[in-house]
């Protein structure tokens, strides 16, 4: 019997993890199916590109995947039994529920818009976590006529993000931007001068040490009692973990992720691992890691690399994930690489302007590559399961 390995989610993690397992086991030993609710791979990083006006690439999963064994299942995922080790997904675009069996289950279902519970927001702020959330964004704001007041409420990369890259798309546009703290102050001294910089030349009134209490249909209402004006706002002041792990017996952090080893194993249930910002792993200091696809796909190396190893009976790789610098892009011409900590703290040391706009770009365009070749770069010889026990079980935990 083949060892049933089923991966849910499809973004960066879940992409990345099912590609690599594939290469390194043999087909006729493992089965690897891959659930995800689209055909076709959803950059996140790029999200607010789409929201401005432009165009994605599409990355279909059926021309990724070709040859490699990967089984893709579009559907939902509604439900996880980890005792049971089941899962139940609804199929796409009709009510049928199916069932699905695992052995070792791949836990990639990501993080989705977060409102914070502020009053008004749900209901009158636009979303950037989702492609769904960026094009409905996208319509909003290409219907504003010149001088319409949008606002970007957080500071956070995804905020200066969007309000940079709506602010160059749409230069006719009035752009604010609301930050809870100082604007960047996580920078460096050069990060921040340059994030100023380029904010000015944008024409986006930045408006710091605001705290956001309400979302209206024509604008929001800060702590401080004041009224800021916007026919549009968009809502980046963090993300939600999917909640579908909060119904399961898996151990949890108070925000929902799943806690995981150094192996991205969950501590509870050793059938089942975590990847990106569905998992609570710890880097280094002691550190968590942050929601990022900087944290996200090393992490589905990681668990790749430890599922193939412990299936095959030899030992297990640990390889330990540290930062290197914080992407920021500030429009199409610029950009801002903030050198970090292998703990993610700023240094002195960034890079600004035209060649940190080239750069992000290659940092995306290289995720995106990863994802559609998945198995490029690693042996070509796969390994053979390990048979122990009952067919279709992990073997002994001897190489754990």
């Amino acid at each position: 019997m083949q060892h049933r390995i089923v991966v849910l989610g499809a973004g960066y993690t879940g992409a990345v993890a099912a590609g690599r397992i594939a290469r390194r086991l043999r087909r006729e030993d493992v089965t690897i199916t891959l659930v995800n609710p689209e055909p076709d791979f959803v950059e996140r990083v790029r999200l607010h590109q789409l929201a401005a006006g432009q165009d994605l690439k599409p990355r279909p999963f059926s021309a990724m995947f070709a040859g490699t064994g990967v089984e893709l299942k579009l559907a939902k995922v509604t439900a996880v039994d980890a005792d049971r080790k089941t899962v139940t997904v609804t199929a796409a675009g009709g009510p049928e529920q199916e069932e699905l069996a695992y052995d070792t289950l791949v836990y990639a279902l990501g993080s989705g818009w977060n409102d914070g519970g502020v009053p008004g927001a749900a209901a009158h702020a636009h979303e950037l976590s989702s492609r769904p959330g960026a094009l409905r964004l996208r319509d909003r704001l290409a219907a504003l006529d010149a001088g319409s007041p949008v606002l970007v409420v957080g500071g956070g990369l995804t905020g200066l993000e969007a309000a940079t890259e709506i602010a160059e798309a749409r230069p006719d546009l009035d752009v604010a931007l609301a930050t809870h703290g100082a604007l960047g102050d996580w920078l460096s001294a050069k990060g921040r001068a340059h994030l100023r910089t380029v904010t000015g030349r944008l024409g986006i009134t930045v408006h710091e040490h605001t705290e956001v209490t309400a979302v209206r249909a024509d604008g929001v209402t800060t702590a401080d009692g004041r009224t800021v004006p916007a026919e549009v706002t968009v809502w980046t002041t963090g993300f939600a973990v999917h909640p579908i792990a909060e119904a399961t017996t898996l151990e949890l952090t108070d925000r929902g992720q799943i806690v995981v080893d150094s192996t991205m194993r969950s501590v509870s249930h050793p059938d089942v691992y975590a990847v990106g910002d569905a998992a609570m792993a710890i880097g280094p200091n002691g550190k968590p890691l942050r929601m990022s696809c900087a944290s996200g796909v090393p992490m589905a190396w990681q668990a790749a690399d430890a599922i193939a190893a412990r299936l095959a009976g030899v030992k297990v790789p640990r390889t330990p994930i540290r930062y290197f610098q914080q992407c920021v892009s500030l429009g199409r011409k610029e950009g801002l690489i903030q050198f970090v900590t292998a703990d993610d703290r700023a240094v002195d040391r960034a890079l600004t302007g035209r060649t940190a706009a080239l750069y992000k770009e290659l940092i995306c365009k290289g995720a995106a590559w990863g994802v559609a070749n998945p198995t490029a770069g690693l042996p070509a010889r796969r390994r053979a399961v390990v048979r122990q026990g009952a067919p279709g079980h992990t073997p002994a935990e001897a190489a754990a």
